[in-house]
């Protein structure tokens, strides 16, 4: 007797079953350069941060790129859930895919693959991923120090959060988070 064929999924399955504070990646499809350049980094940056704002997720970091995104945020506080994180990335994959294909006259091509969560449930790895997110333009080489780039939170951060915050969260070792972050940027921004 044969043996039952194993259905692979092609999205990961979303564990968004609890409030919390989640780390997010999203990806454009085939790692595509769709966001190049500043005012295509600034309609994501802002995009992101109107959609988690309407949805009541909490921002703490986040930095996005020609081809990905990442970002940690608190699940809405009323919610018993964090299913909202759904339809709050659709719509910003949705909108976001619709004004890029219109600025490059194309119709109806995929923009965005998915997105990947972590729930975290340890301070230790909230922390580190929050130093991740903020560090991510340095660990991809587009500058020398976080706060130098645009279109992430490391700024915000250093001009909103205490010295000794700061200092705090950036001592936190990012090379042992295990994250799919295996994305070629471009330095076009």
């Amino acid at each position: 007797m044969p043996e039952p064929k194993t259905t692979w999924p092609h999205a990961p399955t979303h564990q968004i079953s609890q409030s919390g504070t989640y780390f997010v990646t999203g990806a454009t499809y085939e790692k595509v350069h769709h966001f190049r350049g500043a005012k295509r980094l600034r309609v994501l940056q802002r995009g992101l941060l109107t959609v988690a704002e309407k949805f009541g997720w909490q921002l703490e970091a986040w930095a996005v790129f020609s081809n990905h995104y990442h970002f940690v945020a608190h699940s809405p506080a009323a919610a018993g859930d964090a299913t909202s994180l759904n339809p709050m990335l659709s719509i910003l994959h949705v909108k976001l895919a619709g004004w890029v294909n219109k600025l490059d006259n194309t119709t109806e091509r995929k923009v965005w693959f998915n997105y990947w969560e972590t729930r975290l449930t340890h301070q230790r790895s909230y922390l580190a991923r929050l130093n991740y997110v903020h560090q991510n333009a340095v660990k991809h080489g587009l500058v020398p120090v976080a706060c130098q780039y645009p279109w992430c939170s490391a700024a915000w951060f250093e001009r909103t959060a205490s010295p000794a915050m700061v200092k705090s969260i950036y001592r936190f070792k990012t090379d042992k988070v295990s994250l799919a972050d295996e994305f070629e940027t471009d330095a076009d921004w």
